[in-house]
């Protein structure tokens, strides 16, 4: 049975992603065409006029220009609204992170997919792999990069970052599959190629259901190679299931949220553009805010939402609807090293109770409830959540506790 962590204290709250925010940013786009369907009817009108005769009886074109000018400052909030969402909805940064990146690979995984990898560290300690969560990229490390790259004189390890197939510089395989079970081959093949020791996996929500794929379909591959897990507002099962007004949102599945998901990749032109006028607007900010609690700041809004916008839309409603059909109930009891399970007590997306749930059934799980935050929680908290991954890879690096590990065992994937 699972073990519960202090909580951190905070300041509590007075609240791409899974599919509560890509439903918020749909109305939002709604929004934005009639916005844009405004702009032409000022226009149009402003040019056409109204004819007047004057006293003389000579017809005259009267425009009103109030018109024109409504017109021009409408466009001007499509097109910089964002600035000002951002000064708005966010605080002022004391550590900004950005979209940045380092040196990477391309390796060619089993199920064909082409996967982006970074890698940075020493030959000693476990093997770090992160999985991001849906609709960012590995640029959402950047916190974690700057805190184990800092301690890794004092707790050696190499720390390994890579892009989901369809996200970032990833590809997806050639017949443009994405579901669960292929990122958790995916993961198997980054555990094969990149860790020749130990390894310890990290993952936020849908990071957190591939580790969970993973050991449902190749549970002896923990048993040979894994020292230790950590999931970060994750859930376990359809994540309708687990967010916040899932009767409803279970309800709308199959007459709304699945065929908006399908519309998206049919009209994949469309979606791009209209993802690219929500940022310039600031919509897009708006709907992002959703995931995090007070503690949000404008580099990690902008970063969060700018990875939201430039990833393919068409891929990220194919993981959505892939999300709607996984479940892994259970198989965390099957991973027999500690698992470290954090969650926030305010998470609209993946419910407290979700990670709660994770930690009760894993055989070595504790709980660390953190108060304040909501499903970004790792970045806007990230000195605290980036200190029980480190105070958790700390523990492991120690090498008797990988005496049951057998870093030469392989594994079959098929």
């Amino acid at each position: 049975m699972g073990r519960h962590l202090p909580c951190a204290a905070t300041t509590a709250l007075s609240g791409r992603p899974m599919p509560l925010i890509p439903l918020v940013r749909a109305l939002f786009s709604l929004l934005g065409y009639l916005v844009l369907a405004l702009v032409a009817y000022l226009i149009w009108t402003w040019w056409r006029g109204d004819v007047l005769l004057d006293p003389s009886g000579i017809p005259l074109r009267v425009r009103e220009d109030w018109r024109l000018w409504v017109a021009v400052g409408v466009v001007g909030w499509s097109l910089g609204g964002r600035a000002f969402a951002l000064l708005l909805l966010a605080k002022a940064d004391i550590e900004p992170t950005r979209a940045h990146r380092g040196a990477g690979v391309m390796t060619t995984s089993s199920t064909g997919a082409t996967l982006y990898v970074e890698s940075e560290g020493g030959e000693e300690g476990p093997v770090v792999i992160v999985t991001h969560g849906w609709g960012l990229d590995s640029t959402i490390w950047q916190y974690l990069k700057r805190r184990l790259g800092a301690e890794r004189s004092l707790i050696p390890h190499r720390l390994v970052t890579w892009d989901l197939p369809g996200l970032g510089k990833s590809k997806s395989p050639p017949a443009g599959d994405i579901a669960l079970a292929n990122f958790g081959a995916d993961l198997a093949h980054l555990i094969e190629e990149t860790a020749p020791r130990p390894v310890i996996l990290i993952g936020h929500s849908i990071g957190g259901m591939t580790i969970q794929t993973l050991v449902r379909d190749h549970p002896a591959l923990f048993h040979a190679r894994v020292a230790g897990v950590v999931l970060l507002n994750t859930t376990y099962t359809n994540p309708l299931r687990t967010m916040v007004f899932s009767p409803l949102m279970m309800a709308l599945r199959r007459p709304l949220i699945e065929p908006m998901f399908k519309l998206t990749v049919l009209l994949a032109p469309l979606a791009w553009l209209s993802a690219w006028q929500s940022y310039l607007n600031g919509t897009a900010h708006l709907s992002n805010r959703l995931q995090f609690g007070r503690a949000v700041t404008r580099s990690q809004l902008e970063h969060t939402t700018l990875l939201g916008t430039r990833n393919s839309q068409s891929v990220l409603a194919k993981g959505n609807l892939a999300m709607f059909d996984w479940d892994a109930s259970g198989a965390i009891a099957a991973m027999p090293c500690p698992v470290l399970v954090i969650g926030g007590d305010l998470d609209l997306v993946t419910k407290i109770e979700a990670s709660e749930a994770l930690a009760e059934a894993s055989s070595a799980g504790s709980l660390a409830p953190v108060t304040g935050v909501n499903h970004m929680g790792f970045i806007e908290r990230e000195q605290h959540y980036n200190g029980l991954i480190g105070g958790f890879i700390a523990e492991r690096a120690d090498g008797r506790r990988f005496a049951s590990v057998d870093v030469n065992a392989s594994f079959n994937l098929s």
